[in-house]
């Protein structure tokens, strides 16, 4: 595996692949890598000839300095597991390479951007969309990856590549969770053990849900209740928001007649989880 730091570098080393005939496969992250980041780069392998992994905690998605501050960094870590897993291509730009003196230009998603996560974290899709556009063109991959537990950022990034006629196709992966049901996270280690049992009612009252919405016409003022309550069981879980929301538009819907995306975040102590599931007839 090779690690590269410059933005040329990377371009220059790609250039070189795709004139031998190589596709390219892209996943971006922010790093302490986990088996979630694994099933996007195993996925990248299974379909491409090579990997392009970016580890980049990219400052203009936070909206408060201390959640920046304290987001879980582990670089030789993060070096060693892509190099086990096939990774070809490390990128690690510094925030002076992706952000340099002068830099203005910010790339937003209207309407998509503005619910779910976007009404309470105001600006951090503008950060997400930015980075993404960047790395998009920096690596011009044929496929990028990324995790359906951040799904309203997948519809997101979807719409942004389509809107500006950008080549690379974006391939949504299975959410990975943990024997008890936790969406696997970077944030998760943030987690004391007690914190850590706690935020397991999350994804317990989300299967529920899913349980509930198995037939058409169920009520989403229903399903968001009885989630509500399950996860009020748990006095230390926090709800910021929950929704279910139609899965192209993430606007709400009154009742669950096809798919429809129940969306949850929650804190657990001071650490912010979001998760989410796909309910309804067929899902």
């Amino acid at each position: 595996m090779r690690e590269i730091h410059a933005i040329t570098e990377l371009r220059d080393a790609l250039a070189k692949e795709r004139a031998a005939g190589q596709s390219v496969g892209f996943v971006p992250t922010m790093g302490a890598l986990h088996d979630g980041h694994l099933a996007l780069i195993a996925k990248a392998r299974e379909d491409c000839d090579l990997v392009v992994v970016s580890i980049f905690v990219n400052p203009a998605q936070f909206d408060r300095r201390t959640d920046l501050a304290s987001y879980p960094r582990d670089p030789e870590g993060d070096s060693r597991i892509a190099d086990d897993n096939g990774v070809d291509l490390l990128f690690c730009p510094s925030v002076e390479e992706m952000y340099p003196d002068h830099y203005y230009t910010y790339v937003f998603v209207e309407d998509l951007s503005a619910v779910l996560c976007g009404s309470v974290r105001p600006g951090h899709f503008r950060g997400v969309t930015t980075v993404v556009a960047k790395l998009l063109n920096i690596a011009r991959p044929d496929i990028a990856y990324f995790g359906e537990k951040d799904y309203q950022q997948l519809v997101i990034v979807k719409r942004m590549v389509a809107d500006l006629n950008m080549d690379a196709d974006i391939v949504g992966v299975p959410t990975v969770r943990d024997a008890d049901g936790l969406a696997i996270s970077s944030r998760n280690t943030l987690l004391n053990a007690t914190e850590r049992e706690d935020a397991t009612v999350i994804p317990r009252a989300l299967f529920m849900a899913r349980d509930m919405a198995g037939r058409r016409g169920v009520a989403a003022s229903r399903i968001m209740e009885r989630v509500r309550m399950a996860i009020g069981e748990e006095p230390r879980v926090r709800i910021e928001y929950l929704n279910v929301v139609d899965p192209q538009t993430l606007r709400d819907v009154r009742q669950v007649d096809d798919k429809a995306l129940v969306a949850v975040a929650a804190y657990v102590g001071e650490v912010r989880l979001i998760d989410n599931i796909m309910v309804g007839p067929g899902a």
